[in-house]
This record gives C-alpha cells, sequence and structure tokens, in this order.
C-alpha cells in the first residue's frame, strides 16, 4: 500500500502578468531558493510546486497561552491590622471550618490541532501576447492567482486590468488574486531608484478592483516572495474550511488526498519537467 501524501490538500496557483515581469524568477525562488541572473522568456507555461503549512499552529498564535507562560499570578494581600502603639500585624486568614485549603488539580496544556499542508501547485505563464490563448486555458480550475508587474515599468502596471479581466473571465468566481509589485530590489536605492509606481497607487488599485492584497517582492533578495504565495495560501485554507471547494472533485480548484489515490503528490516538480518541454523564463 502506498503511503498517505505529506500534504492535506493541493491548490493550483497561476501567475499571470506581462512578459519580463520576473513571473519565472518568483516560482524559482520559492521552489528551489535560488535567484537565476540569466535565463530564456518562458514559452507556454512552466511548472513548479511546494508544500507549505496552513492554519494553526503555524498561522496563529495562542495569545492566552503565551500571556500566561510569562506571567505569575500575583499573591493575595493579606490583611493587616494596627495595635495601639502604631504597630501593625499581619492578621493569618481564618481557615475554612478549620480545615486547609485542597490541593488543586494542574491544568492540563491546551491540545493544539494538527498542522495541515498544501502543496502549492504553481503555474508560471507566458506574457507574450502570442502565447495568451495557449496560457488562459490555464486559468481553469485555478483558486489562486498572482497577478505580476514590474515596479520599474509603468506600462506593466497599466496592463494588470486586462490581465485580471481575462482571468475572471475564465477562472472560478471565487479565486483568490494577490496583486505583487515585483522587483522591488530596483527601487531600494536613493541615487538610482527606478520605482515607476507608487505604494500607494498599486494598493488603491487591488483595493478598487476586489483583489486581496498588494505585495512588494525581489525574486533577487528574495523579499516577501513567501508572504506573496502564503497570503495566497492562507486564504484558500479559509476557503476551504468554509466549504467552498468539493475536495473529492478532480474539477475542484482544491482537491484533498482521497482525490488522488495513486499517492505520490507530494514530491516537488522542478521548474521545466512539464510536459509543454518548455524553456526556463523570466517572465
Amino acid at each position: 500500500m502506498s503511503s498517505a501524501p505529506p500534504w492535506d490538500y493541493i491548490a493550483k496557483l497561476v501567475c499571470i502578468g506581462d512578459s519580463g515581469c520576473g513571473k519565472s524568477s518568483l516560482t524559482i525562488r520559492l521552489c528551489e531558493g535560488r535567484f537565476l541572473t540569466h535565463h530564456d522568456v518562458t514559452i507556454g507555461v512552466e511548472f513548479g510546486s511546494r508544500i507549505v503549512p496552513v492554519g494553526p499552529p503555524h498561522s496563529s498564535i495562542n495569545d492566552t497561552l503565551q500571556e500566561s507562560s510569562l506571567t505569575t499570578p500575583s499573591s493575595p494581600t493579606s490583611p493587616t491590622s494596627a495595635s495601639a502603639d502604631g504597630t501593625t500585624t499581619t492578621q493569618k486568614p481564618p481557615k475554612p471550618n478549620g480545615l486547609p485549603t485542597p490541593p488543586t488539580k494542574p491544568t492540563a496544556p491546551a491540545q493544539l490541532p494538527p498542522q495541515k499542508h498544501m502543496k502549492l501547485s504553481l503555474w508560471d505563464t507566458a506574457g507574450q501576447e502570442t502565447y495568451k490563448s495557449v496560457t488562459r486555458s490555464y486559468f481553469r480550475g485555478a483558486s489562486g492567482a498572482l497577478l505580476v508587474f514590474d515596479l520599474s515599468r509603468k506600462q506593466t502596471f497599466q496592463h494588470v486590468t486586462d490581465w485580471l479581466a481575462d482571468l475572471r473571465q475564465i477562472a472560478e468566481p471565487d479565486i483568490v488574486v494577490i496583486l505583487v509589485g515585483n522587483k522591488a530590489d530596483l527601487t531600494s536605492s536613493q541615487e538610482h531608484n527606478k520605482r515607476e509606481v507608487t505604494h500607494e497607487e498599486a494598493e488603491e488599485w487591488a483595493r478598487r478592483n476586489g483583489v486581496l492584497e498588494y505585495v512588494e517582492t525581489s525574486a533577487k533578495s528574495g523579499e516577501n516572495v513567501e508572504k506573496a504565495f502564503m497570503r495566497v495560501a492562507e486564504r484558500i485554507y479559509q476557503n476551504i474550511q468554509a466549504g467552498k471547494y468539493d475536495l473529492n472533485d478532480r474539477r475542484s480548484g482544491v482537491k484533498g488526498p482521497s482525490a488522488y489515490s495513486g499517492g505520490g503528490g507530494g514530491r516537488p516538480v522542478r521548474l521545466g519537467n512539464n510536459t509543454n518541454k518548455s524553456a526556463g523564463g523570466c517572465c
């Protein structure tokens, strides 16, 4: 018998946006923890995966337990009385019925729920107009999307509205979308700041278009890369808890282990090992 896969759910995510925004670099950084300075443009679609923890205890801290472990209850103050000469004496509290206080049973520590894990199936799509008819077909069945633009190129931000319209026309209505401004490393230098899109206008666009959140990332330094993907994964997990997916249906945006009776769902796949035989890309 095959062993159970090391994940509880599998979710399909797509990275979309103009060519050269760094979609492949973001996916490679998440899946392989490295950055490629030079690589070819993506042709068609590439694939990668990573298993991440979702839900408590990873995504939440039990503040009550934490506070109780850091503080100790203060001992009750014993009553005092003043004598005629002005001195005070401490009075011992009376024993109820003359019997000592019974010992209290130690409280058992709260049991944390078992950690859940989600396998992110990442589809890195080409950004060129030539391949749009191909890449659009991969929007179907996606439960999450990273809408990526280049912070140093204003026109890539201007095109995210069209990408979002295409995505929502094809994907499921409740797909989780996050806006990602990539190449933040090009905006960190005061002397050579290449930023063409402000944080405020990107946040306003995300709010106006019903996008979950706006995050600025750098595939080169790794800044906020995991945060961007984890934001999508956590919201998908919340949707699972709300019963928005049929985990046993292969056509659903999220699947459980029972939908993959063959097992082996937990093995990460490196980019480029897909049936489209596409080259590594920068978009």
